[in-house]
C-alpha cells in the first residue's frame, strides 16, 4: 500500500494540488468531521463509478487500525486505479496534530 504522511498530505493541501481526497467512513462521521476539501464516499460499490482512474486519489479513514481506507485501497487498484495513496493515520492523527477540521463537531 502506497502512503503520505500528515505533513506531505498538508503540503499538498496548501500548494491547491489537484487530487481527490476521499474519506471512506459514513456519512454522519464525515459531517461530524473530516479534513477539508474531502470528498465522502462510504458505499465500496459506488465508489468505482464515483472516481475516475486517471485521477491522483487519496484515501483516508479514522486512524491507523481503521480498515475502511484499505480495503477501498485495494478496490481501488485491483480495478485498475493507478495513482492511489492511503493516508493511514486518518482523522484521528491529522486532528492531534492541531490541523484545521470541518463538519459540525470541528473546532
Amino acid at each position: 500500500m502506497n502512503l503520505i504522511e500528515r505533513d506531505a498530505l498538508k503540503a499538498k493541501i496548501d500548494a491547491r494540488e489537484i487530487f481527490k481526497l476521499v474519506m471512506v467512513l459514513g456519512a454522519w462521521a464525515y459531517r461530524a468531521k473530516h479534513i477539508p476539501g474531502s470528498l465522502n464516499i462510504d458505499d465500496p460499490t459506488k465508489i468505482l463509478d464515483q472516481l475516475d482512474p486517471s485521477e491522483e486519489i487519496i484515501v483516508y479513514c479514522s486512524n491507523f487500525k481503521c480498515p475502511a481506507s484499505k480495503y477501498v485501497y485495494k478496490l481501488l487498484t485491483e480495478s485498475g486505479y493507478q495513482n492511489v495513496t492511503g493516508y493511514a493515520g486518518g482523522i484521528s492523527d491529522w486532528e492531534e496534530h492541531g490541523l484545521p477540521m470541518e463538519g459540525e463537531w470541528a473546532e
